[in-house]
Parts: C-alpha cells; structure tokens; sequence
C-alpha cells in the first residue's frame, strides 16, 4: 500500500527527493560551467546517500567540518576529504593520520599552533598531510587577518615535518565575493613567491553561490545548504520556497484561541537558530502564519494574518530557518517524491560533532 505523508507519524523530517535533484544537478552546472572544482560541505545532510548523488553529478570531493563525520563518510568509501576545522588534540590527529590510509585528506590551520600539532602527528608519514591556510575575508570567525599573514604560515607549513602546503582556502560572509578575491589575488602570488606553489584556492558558502563567478581567483567552491535551502536562504535570495527540499512535519495539537495554533515541533525539531529572522520557520500553505516561540515540543503559531487557518489534526509542513542542525537532531530522514513515501534514511553522521 501507498503511504503517503499524511500517513506518516509526527514531527519528521522530510526530504523532498525532486528538490534535491535539482538543487544538485543546478549548482553542479554552474560551476562546471565557470571551471572550478565544486566541493559539497556533508555538515548539511550529514548522509553518504546524498553524498553520492552529488559525486555522481561530478563534484571533486567533499568537504566536513569534524573527523568523526569524516571518518563515516570514508567508512563509506569517499576517497577524498577536506576537514574545514582547525585540529588540536593529538587525539582527532592521530584519527585524521588513520584515515589517511584509506583517503586523501586535506586539513586546514589559522596559526602556529596548529601547525605544531598537526606536524608532531604526521611525523614519520610516507605522504605529507595537506595543509590549507584559512584566510580571514570578512565572516570573523577562523583565518589568518592578511595576505602576508598567510604567506608566513604557508611557509611554516611547508617546512613542518609531515605537511605540505596546499593553498588557502576561507568562508567568506555573504556577499562578500569581493573581498574573497581581493585577498587571495593578493596572497596567491606571495606564497607562490615564498613557496613555489599554491594549488587550490578554496571558497564557499552557498548564500555566496551566485556571485562565484565575481572570484576567478577561487579554484574549488565548498557550500552545503544548498542541497536542502531553508529558510534564510530564501530571506538572502539565494532560492525560493520552491527550492527548499527539507520539511519538517508536525501536527496542529491544539487551537486555544482562533488566532493561535500549537503544533508538536518545537526546538527538538525545528532548532532555535534564528540566523537574523523573526520567527522559527515559513509553514507552507499558510503565508501569513508565523511561529514566534518554541519551547522543547510545541510549537507557537500566530495565525492572525492567515486567510485560511489549520484545524486540529491538520498536518503541515515548515521550512526550518536553518536547514543544517535540523539534520543533527532527527536519526532519520523521510524521502519523498510529491508527497508520496519512498523510503527512510538514517543520518549516519548525526551527532558527529568532535
């Protein structure tokens, strides 16, 4: 027998398979089209399944940001990964050191430190590890602050037993296309100078997507929510609703007043990220509802710009702010194709998190 999603027991999340398609196959086409190497960030889904519809569509490798999420996904036989966190313990670099044996890995470093530490780990490796030095373009968070910054620990890096200098790499804030290649137009050539070479220059984000071309410094591109979208997403103009693959479902449990609905979705399901929105998600079907607070399972929903209004019972449907760590708090997915079921799907790396 057909299931279909209102079959399905809530709150879940869902995986609208068609979107996911898409999402794929549209940016894999654009950066094929400007000739830069396309790296998806696994961080998003978090599942080998999505992994590998993305390499099939010729992506060069993939991107995670923790060992032990790359340590599921070379279980799985992905052969080619970039670690986008610095590593300090011995510990996460004697795992990175383990995984070397079945796959290619690239690790990234801001200072001196980590340099170190990562040095001391490789000593006595057969290949150096990659090393890229994340550059500090505007999201103030990790990477070095300038150019010369940068060629000074390609330098340090280069001359670490162990590592080898790999190129630069940075996550800009959005839309600052601009500052990403007026640094790395810069730093290239001065690690160059100082090393001889400087192989990959690593960019990314997804609310960045569509200004990549504005780089042509950038010669692989690292995003993640793509492949989902959510609701900043649409709030930057990086997609529309239509392009929002990941649902989750939840249940109108309660009408206390007209003007107010409570589902069973609260922060457990729907994350409290508000990433600069108002509210915790856009319910489809329902433009002029809002969901003002959540506590851990329920759901408040205003509903008093709604022309039409959910009953008790209805199921509906909620595009989260921010796609990523509702990956992180469900161990299944619910695949669909308009709206009939295909199958659940475990999220192998979920809680993967050192």
């Amino acid at each position: 027998m057909t299931q279909t999603i209102a079959d399905i027991e809530t709150p879940a999340v869902l995986i609208d398979l068609d979107v996911v398609e898409a999402n794929i196959a549209r940016v894999q086409a654009q950066f094929d089209g400007l000739g830069v190497g396309f790296r998806p960030h696994i961080k998003t889904h978090k599942i080998p399944y999505l992994a590998r519809l993305q390499m099939q569509e010729g992506a060069i490798g993939i991107a995670a940001q923790k060992v032990s999420e790359a340590e599921v996904f070379a279980a799985e036989g992905f052969d080619d990964i970039t670690l986008c966190f610095n590593l300090l313990s011995p510990d996460k670099i004697t795992r990175v050191r383990r995984l070397m044996d079945s796959c290619h890995m690239t690790v990234v470093a801001d200072n001196a430190q980590v340099v170190q530490a990562l040095s001391a780990g490789m000593a006595g490796v057969a290949t150096p590890l990659d090393v890229l030095v994340e550059c500090e373009t505007g999201m103030h968070r990790c990477g070095v602050q300038t150019p010369e910054a940068a060629r000074d620990l390609a330098v340090l890096i280069d001359a670490a037993p162990g590592l080898r200098f790999a190129g630069l790499m940075t996550y800009p804030a959005p839309g600052g296309v601009h500052q990403v290649e007026a640094f790395m137009s810069a730093a290239r050539p001065l690690c160059i100078a100082a090393v001889g070479h400087c192989d990959t220059i690593s960019g990314g984000g997804t609310p960045s997507m569509a200004e990549a071309g504005l780089a042509p410094t950038v010669t692989e591109y690292r995003a993640g929510t793509y492949i989902y979208n959510d609701r900043s997403m649409v709030d930057r103009g990086a997609c529309t609703l239509a392009d929002c693959a990941l649902t989750v479902l939840a249940t109108v449990v309660s009408r206390p007043t007209d003007t107010r609905a409570v589902l069973d979705s609260g922060s457990k399901s729907l994350t409290s990220d508000l990433v600069g929105l108002t509210g915790h998600g856009s319910i489809l079907g329902y433009p002029g509802a809002e969901i003002p607070s959540l506590s851990e399972e329920h759901g408040r929903v205003d509903l008093i710009h709604c022309a039409s209004r959910p009953q008790i019972g209805d199921k509906v449907q909620i595009v989260p702010n921010h796609a990523c760590p509702v990956s992180n708090l469900v161990d299944h997915v619910i695949f669909h194709r308009s709206g009939v079921v295909l199958r659940s799907e475990p999220v192998a790396a979920r809680g993967c998190v050192q």
